[in-house]
């Protein structure tokens, strides 16, 4: 892309919480910064990205071009970079992939998107397949109640993503619709987890008078897991349809979603206190 349209996509990215619109609405991007292999400057780049598990795949398209692009050069030179979600930034190490790992991940990201294929025909060249390998630098910074919402805001944009990628999919379930959905599903329950074990513990014993509060809240975390659960077993069928998958996901969304604001109600303004 362009430099003049790529500093718009990343200007309205940086806006909106990761969201653009135009030709990219719906569509899941991330912003890659990688040091100049030879200028040691920073350069930044809106790229689509797959969901794989703990990483994310981004593939070195160029739009179909001959040449690698420059990010690409970049991260081969130095492969620490830094990545925008729209919610968090944090630090990551890009991996080239290589061989049959290479192949599989590229295969399933054609079948999502035949345009992957096009690009790779068109440029005549195999495109680069790399994953981004979070890096942890401790936890977010800034008061502890907008910590949380970020955190949630990651998941309703999460949620959002799958729910349009499920409504535009075809007549059946790809794999990469998969395992986003699995991604999610694996984040949402360790984020459970952890404010079972931790958080929530911990304002019990700051604010006795949240008990009637906390008993709903770790009852709603038993729906979600079972909800979770469920969507997980569907994944499984192979003869899954979208619609099956669709109001599955939009039940979860429901539930999510209403969960994240009641328990925002009680526990933001007390964190942030």
């Amino acid at each position: 892309m362009p430099i003049d349209f790529n500093q718009q996509i990343i200007d309205e990215f940086r806006a909106n919480r990761g969201q653009v619109g135009g030709m990219f609405e719906g569509a899941r991007l991330l912003l890659l910064t990688t040091v100049g292999a030879r200028t040691g400057a920073r350069h930044t780049t809106p790229l689509g990205y797959l969901p794989d598990g703990e990483r994310s795949l981004i593939i070195a398209s160029a739009g179909g071009a001959p040449r690698h692009p420059a990010w690409f050069h970049n991260l081969v030179a130095n492969p620490q970079v830094t990545v925008e979600d729209g919610v968090f930034t944090y630090q990551a190490k890009a991996v080239v992939l290589e061989g049959e790992e290479r192949d599989r991940m590229f295969a399933r990201a054609v079948e999502a998107d035949p345009g992957w294929g096009r690009y790779q025909e068109n440029a005549g060249r195999v495109l680069p397949v790399v994953a981004l390998l979070p890096g942890f630098d401790g936890p977010p910074t800034g008061r502890l109640g907008d910590v949380l919402k970020q955190v949630h805001d990651a998941f309703r944009l999460e949620l959002a993503r799958i729910r349009t990628e499920v409504a535009r999919s075809g007549p059946r379930v790809v794999a990469q619709l998969r395992v986003n959905c699995l991604t999610m599903c694996h984040n949402l329950h360790e984020h459970h987890t952890r404010e079972d074990g931790f958080i929530f513990p911990a304002m019990e014993g700051r604010f006795p008078e949240l008990a009637p509060a906390m008993a709903r809240l770790r009852a709603e975390h038993e729906t979600v897991q079972l909800l979770l659960q469920q969507l997980q077993t569907l994944l499984a069928d192979e003869g899954l349809s979208p619609s099956t998958l669709l109001a599955e996901v939009e039940r979860l969304t429901q539930e999510v979603e209403a969960h994240l604001d009641y328990e925002e109600e009680y526990l933001v303004p007390l964190l942030n206190g």
